[in-house]
């Protein structure tokens, strides 16, 4: 090893150990083992660019075990992004750009917000199948323009993770020969040794994957480790995991190869035993002088590494011109104006139709728009209708846009927002409404990170009928309502449904949810462009004021409209109002609120075949709420919808009972 490379690790171990003293918080371990493998991959092989984070052939890089976010950050403040000393300083503390784990889009250069084990590495599957996808679309005989790797560094724990076998197998399996995973293989956890709870074979799991797999003995064997990357890259048709044995705390001397080391400071005397045990004469934060200009020649040349794709880009336009309008049109989130003009988007003026089959075609009319959809079922396309009949299968042999996930959901959340976080492509992962379940951590991650990642479930309540209350959704509307910045849609028939579609390609600052029926719902002529404001008047009462308002989402709100017309012949006068999406509703200034739902009508009603909670902020202490507070029942659907209220019957009923 060069004296200047073994300098360059030991700054990064020991801006880690610094920063997670002076916080007095967070996971030295990881950096200190890892810094060898992670200075291997950033200076011999990583192009990236500080000049221009965002360029769009960079290699990917995801810390998958967030814990150790020092040692990305410290790397990061090494290249020359925009993360000062003074943010290394402030590691942990209330609006840094270090917080206690990375999170794109609050620090520059961070590809993804990684923490919950497993994630980063399901992401980076995703970054992987979008690097394939745009270089089988982009890509000419002359110019790869797209061509790139995907790394990550993954931990123990995200070799337990479920979500990891998940993700690996569909890789191994899609043959992403990109992907390049380092393994921080240190055999430690929080509660001891791996051996208490971890006793598998990793090197023979991922080859039964399809993966190529190496091992490296010696994790400080940054040569062993460059011949390992050169071996990946050559690889041809699998997916690689190289082992790189490890030792967690590396260089503390009382610490070191112990849990003692994974999350909690060294604290002062133990970092000064370990600046001895390395000959690390340096105080605290301090970047050698070698050290700072070593980083910023490497920086520079990775620039230059840049600015020449970016002039084989100018080629590429003058040889591809429509290529080339693609590819600017694909990296856009902007909604064509083809699309907002597309009547046939809202479907049929009468008839029956199940808003999951609306969905479907809808999502079918938008890729003619918008052809960088890529997404895909949990082995469920003749169920949740979202494949997309003219873009091809994205298989091992062929890229095309139909993912096919498999009974994945948790790697499908989670690879979607990798596809997502790529950049280029729009992507969507659909399975039934009570499997959310399964990959609530995603979605909740693509609220966290700002990005518009498009969750499609279908069978959104005890519509489902037979199957009964294990896949009878009760409770999922309203849990998924409560992530912060989420867009949540339960449409009512199917021009409600394209309004939702619409907004969901519009939305760029977070993900979208349907929630759509099984079975067959009216189109319902009322439906107008109100939808778009999560909530409306659907229906108005003939008098100044009404009597009664009546409120809903999804399919109870044919039987709102019906409940309305029994009740004007007893001379009870009702509004009728749509929620399509709360989210979007409780956004809307007060004054529009307040003309949907007045704060003069005490007698309200709500109903919705699910958790009655959301509701109450606008039934007030005189409403009502018809709804699910208990499992289903295994029956024909019309006897579910009965025994649980969901009646034009129970909806008169109970009005009267209130007004």
């Amino acid at each position: 090893m060069k004296k200047i490379d073994e300098r360059s690790i030991n700054t990064i171990r020991f801006l880690s150990v610094d920063a997670v003293n002076k916080a007095n918080s967070g996971h030295p371990g990881l950096p200190m083992g890892a810094a060898p493998m992670a200075y291997t991959i950033w200076s011999k092989f990583l192009r990236l660019s500080p000049s221009n984070p965002k360029w769009e052939n960079r290699d990917r890089f995801v810390l998958s075990a967030g814990h150790g976010s020092m040692l990305l950050y410290s790397m990061l403040h090494l290249f020359n992004y925009d993360l000062s000393m003074d943010e290394l300083k402030n590691f942990r503390q209330l609006d840094s750009k270090t917080p206690g784990h990375p999170e794109v889009g609050h620090t520059e250069g961070v590809e993804t917000t990684t923490g919950p084990l497993g994630q980063g590495f399901a992401n980076a599957v995703g970054m992987a199948i979008a690097e394939k996808h745009l270089g089988s679309k982009f890509n000419t005989n002359k110019h790869n323009i797209v061509d790139h790797y995907t790394y990550c560094i993954a931990g123990d724990g995200d070799m337990m993770e479920g979500i990891t076998y998940e993700a690996a197998s569909i890789a191994g399996t899609l043959k992403l020969d990109k992907l390049i995973v380092l393994y921080d293989d240190n055999k430690i956890t929080i509660d001891g040794g791996t051996d208490i709870s971890f006793s598998e074979d990793v090197k023979k799991r991922f080859e039964s994957q399809n993966w190529n797999v190496q091992v490296i003995k010696d994790g400080n064997d940054i040569g062993q480790i460059r011949k390992a990357i050169l071996k990946a890259q050559k690889s041809n048709g699998k997916p690689n995991l190289i082992m790189v044995k490890t030792i967690i705390g590396f260089g503390s001397p009382n610490r070191a190869g112990t849990s003692k080391a994974h999350g909690a400071p060294l604290g002062k005397e133990e970092a000064e035993l370990t600046r001895k045990a390395l000959g690390w004469e340096h105080e605290e934060f301090e970047i050698p002088e070698d050290v700072r200009k070593h980083f910023e020649k490497l920086t520079k040349k990775k620039d230059k590494e840049m600015k020449a794709w970016q002039d084989m880009l100018i080629d590429y336009a003058k040889e591809n011109p429509e290529l080339y309008k693609e590819w600017k049109n694909w990296h856009s989130l902007e909604v064509p104006t083809s699309l907002l003009e597309d009547k046939a988007i809202f479907g049929p003026d009468s008839g029956d139709i199940a808003t999951r089959s609306a969905g479907g075609e809808i999502l079918n009319n938008i890729a003619k728009h918008i052809p960088n959809i890529m997404g895909g079922s949990a082995d469920l396309n003749e169920s949740t209708k979202t494949y997309i009949k003219s873009q091809g299968d994205f298989l091992s042999d062929a890229l095309g846009s139909n993912l096919f996930f498999g009974i994945r959901e948790h790697a499908m959340g989670a690879i979607v927002n990798g596809i997502t976080l790529h950049g280029g492509l729009r992507s969507f992962g659909s399975t039934f409404l009570v499997f959310s379940d399964y990959m609530r951590t995603p979605i909740r991650l693509a609220s966290l990170m700002n990005i518009p990642s498009l969750f499609i479930f279908t069978h959104d309540s005890i519509g489902v009928g037979e199957d009964g209350p294990t896949h009878q959704p009760v409770e999922h509307v309203s849990s998924l309502r409560n992530i912060p910045g989420i867009s949540v849609w339960r449409p009512a028939d199917y021009k409600e449904s394209a309004y939702a579609y619409i907004e969901a390609m519009k939305k760029t600052d977070g993900p979208s949810v349907m929630a759509l029926t099984r079975q067959n719902l009216p189109v319902i002529k009322e439906v107008t462009a109100g939808a778009q404001r999560g909530g409306y008047i659907l229906s108005k009462e003939d008098k100044d004021s009404p009597d009664i308002i009546l409120m809903g989402s999804g399919s109870e709100v044919n039987l709102l409209l019906e409940a309305k017309k029994v009740l004007k012949e007893d001379k009870i006068d009702a509004r009728v109002v749509s929620m399509p999406n709360m989210n979007i509703f409780e956004a809307q200034d007060k004054e529009y609120k307040e003309s949907v739902l007045p704060k003069t009508v005490k007698a309200r009603v709500s109903v919705e075949a699910g958790v009655t909670t959301d509701w109450y902020k606008y039934l007030g202490f005189e409403g009502r709420a018809i709804g699910m507070d208990t499992f289903g029942a295994s029956a024909p659907i019309d006897k579910v919808m009965e025994r649980f209220g969901f009646t034009v019957e129970n909806i008169v009923k109970t009005s009267k009972e209130i007004i």
